[in-house]
C-alpha cells in the first residue's frame, strides 16, 4: 500500500496545523504554508525513502512553526507517529527561536553532521523544496524576493548553499544528491 492510513493522518495533522489553526502563508505569498510540507512528502516519496519518513517530511515543521495555543510538541507526534518519525522531525526542528536568525542557522548546519541517513534525505528535501520555491521566484521577482527573508539576500543564499554542501559531504549516496547539486547551482548563479 502506497497512500498509507499513518500518511494520510499526518496530512491531515499538518493542515490542522498549518492551515486550519493559523492560515499560515508562504513567505510573502498568498500561497498556502501546507503546500511547502506536501512538496517534500513528494520529493521523499520520489526517492523511495520509507512510510516514516515521508511522514516526518510532512510533519517536519509542525513543531517549529505551530502556534503557541495550539503548540505541537514531540510527545504529541510520538504518541500519533511513533518514536522513529518524531526523531526524524526533532533532528530537523529549530529547537529556539528565540534565538537569532544567525545563531538559529549556524546550530542548524552544525548539527547536519550528527544526522542519520534518513535525516540527512528529510533534510534534503526540505531545502530542495526551499530552494526551488526561492529560485522560481527569484526568476520571476527579482531580488525583491529576499525581503520577505530575515536575513540579507547574502547570507540567506550562502546559508541554503552551506547546508547543502553539508548534506552532500554527510552522505555520499543520498538519492537526492543530483537534486541538491542542481540547486546549488542555481543559488550559484545569482551569488554571482
Amino acid at each position: 500500500m502506497v497512500y498509507t492510513v499513518k500518511i494520510k493522518q499526518a496530512i491531515k495533522f499538518a493542515i490542522k496545523t498549518h492551515e486550519l489553526y493559523q492560515k499560515q502563508k508562504r513567505k510573502g505569498k498568498d500561497i498556502a504554508y501546507i503546500t511547502h510540507p506536501l512538496t517534500v512528502g513528494i520529493i521523499l516519496s520520489q526517492a523511495h525513502a520509507s512510510e516514516e519518513v515521508v511522514i516526518a517530511g510532512i510533519l517536519h515543521d509542525t513543531i517549529e512553526d505551530s502556534l503557541p495555543e495550539k503548540k505541537v510538541n514531540l510527545k504529541m507526534i510520538t504518541e500519533r507517529f511513533g518514536d522513529k518519525v518524531a526523531d526524524l522531525v526533532w533532528s530537523v526542528t529549530e529547537k529556539d527561536k528565540k534565538l537569532s536568525w544567525k545563531k538559529r542557522k549556524t546550530e542548524a548546519l552544525r548539527d547536519i553532521s550528527s544526522f542519520s541517513h534518513e535525516s540527512l534525505l528529510l533534510k534534503s528535501g526540505d531545502i530542495i523544496s526551499n530552494v526551488s520555491e526561492i529560485i522560481d521566484d527569484y526568476q520571476r521577482y527579482g531580488d525583491l524576493v529576499f525581503a520577505r527573508f530575515y536575513a540579507s539576500k547574502e547570507l540567506t543564499l550562502n546559508h541554503y548553499l552551506k547546508v547543502i554542501i553539508a548534506l552532500q559531504a554527510n552522505w555520499k549516496q543520498s538519492p537526492l544528491n543530483d537534486d541538491l547539486q542542481y540547486w546549488a547551482q542555481e543559488i550559484i548563479k545569482i551569488i554571482n
